[in-house]
């Protein structure tokens, strides 16, 4: 059975980015995922091309899963972002900057004032009141795009392990195949000595020899080409990691077994909370902090200035103050507000098609997990024993001279076109299952893992 139940948290700028990205996984995978928390948050130490020895001969998903969060590097690059929201942050709560001036009049000039005899020096220090809560909204749209990176990253981690999930799933599809053709050898070879024999004895023509042969080099042909796509398969399961080759030997998962599902509706009211939702509220926070900023732009803020001004020409000292506010500045502003105003509306109009879309998707792919879960039942419970039946009783009749090879043949091949269907079936519900988990961020089946030790094999990207 294959699941990936990488439900995943929010964070709060609030937190360090190393916390923000040990706190995105859901506790349900703590135990799995242990070792590749510690790697994003250390990535470092633990760069992506350096991988362990002691490989496992059967790669099971769980540990596919932990070796990806391990060593991604588009998961990793979220750990940087992140840092540098933060600093980002830093500089937002800041207050506006003290600047210190140096002022000379009344100096270089004709007559009494060419020399610096009536010079007059001020020495002033001036800033700005900002109005409208301006430094807040710095702060809080920083800390909503924080809110909307890590949404960013919850989704990045669906959208790769459903990948993995499926290329994983397909490969186990592809062991099973070989399986198959592996079998079609045995039974190729088997059907050949029973040809030559009754070639021999005179009850079957010469020609059905050959045909035999060319049976059994087609067999052997389709084994090496399903051999050659398992090894392409195996490497496309390892770049997930960033690896270039891999150590492991066979995937391990019950290709045939299916957990119970949860209702749709129930599912999908779930799902309307997960990381594709959310990164429309979080879109729509930030939209909503746009519009605040451009309603503060209108508030414009108070420059004011405060000095020390010495009059050299009664060499004495006075003091200097000094506020401007620009006017107009409500009306010069509409235009942002506007743009703002449309930009919270799109946000909206886009959240609800995404919902709509959502909602077929996961229909779609609820259904379909359905329907080749029953195929896999009936395929095993009816076509299987029943081609298994005509292959035994054609092979029969065969030896006792009522059929001829071409009929053996025909129940052989059909026998085989109906285990290549039920593999269709399991991989079709299968691949649905991972749809479902990569669009909702909702496991349907409750994943229990013991802590993992191992690491990807040696092979480096070199």
């Amino acid at each position: 059975m294959f699941s990936i139940a990488h439900i995943l948290g929010g964070s709060s700028l609030s937190q360090s980015p190393d916390d923000r990205l040990r706190a995105l996984y859901h506790p349900r995978l703590k135990s799995m995922i242990r070792a590749a928390c510690v790697a994003l948050t250390c990535a470092s130490v633990i760069p992506a091309q350096l991988i362990a020895e002691n490989a496992p001969q059967n790669l099971e998903l769980p540990l596919a899963i932990q070796y990806t969060l391990t060593h991604n590097p588009q998961l990793l690059s979220y750990g940087p972002r992140l840092k540098g929201l933060e600093a980002r942050a830093i500089t937002a709560r800041q207050a506006p900057p003290l600047s210190l001036g140096l002022s000379v009049e009344n100096f270089a000039g004709s007559g009494e004032l060419k020399k610096f005899d009536a010079a007059e020096m001020t020495l002033s220090l001036s800033s700005v009141i900002e109005l409208g809560d301006k430094r807040h909204l710095r702060s809080a749209s920083i800390s909503a795009e924080a809110e909307k990176a890590s949404v960013l990253q919850e989704l990045e981690a669906l959208n790769l392990l459903g990948d993995l999930t499926q290329t994983f799933i397909n490969t186990r599809g592809l062991e099973e195949r070989l399986l198959l053709a592996n079998d079609a050898i045995v039974l190729a070879k088997s059907t050949l000595k029973i040809v030559k024999r009754r070639a021999d004895a005179g009850a079957s023509p010469e020609a059905e020899v050959w045909r035999a042969k060319a049976g059994l080099h087609q067999a052997t042909l389709a084994y090496v080409d399903l051999a050659g796509q398992l090894e392409n398969q195996k490497l496309s399961l390892a770049a997930f990691w960033g690896a270039r080759s891999f150590d492991f030997e066979s995937i391990s998962g019950a290709l045939y077994e299916f957990a119970e599902a949860d209702s749709f509706e129930s599912l999908y009211q779930r799902a309307r909370t997960k990381p594709l939702i959310q990164a429309y509220a979080s879109e729509r926070r930030i939209r909503e902090l746009d519009l605040k900023a451009a309603e503060a732009a209108g508030k414009n803020d108070i420059q004011w200035q405060l000095g020390l001004r010495h009059l050299q020409e009664v060499d004495d000292n006075a003091l200097v103050a000094s506020f401007s506010l620009p006017l107009f500045a409500g009306s010069r502003n509409r235009g942002a507000i506007g743009l703002s105003l449309a930009a919270l509306d799109e946000v909206q109009y886009q959240k609800q098609s995404a919902l709509l879309s959502l909602h077929t998707r996961l229909r779609n792919a609820y259904r379909q997990r359905e329907i080749s879960i029953r195929a896999v039942h009936k395929i095993r419970s009816d076509l299987l024993p029943a081609l298994e039946k005509a292959r035994t009783e054609t092979r029969k009749a065969y030896e006792h001279g009522l059929y001829t090879y071409v009929d053996w043949s025909a129940a052989q091949r059909e026998l085989q076109a109906g285990k290549h269907l039920l593999i269709d079936a399991a991989l079709s519900a299968h691949l649905s299952q991972a749809k479902i988990e990569q669009l909702s961020g909702e496991s349907l089946v409750q994943v229990q893992v013991e802590p993992q030790t191992q690491t990807p094999s040696k092979t480096t990207a070199n």
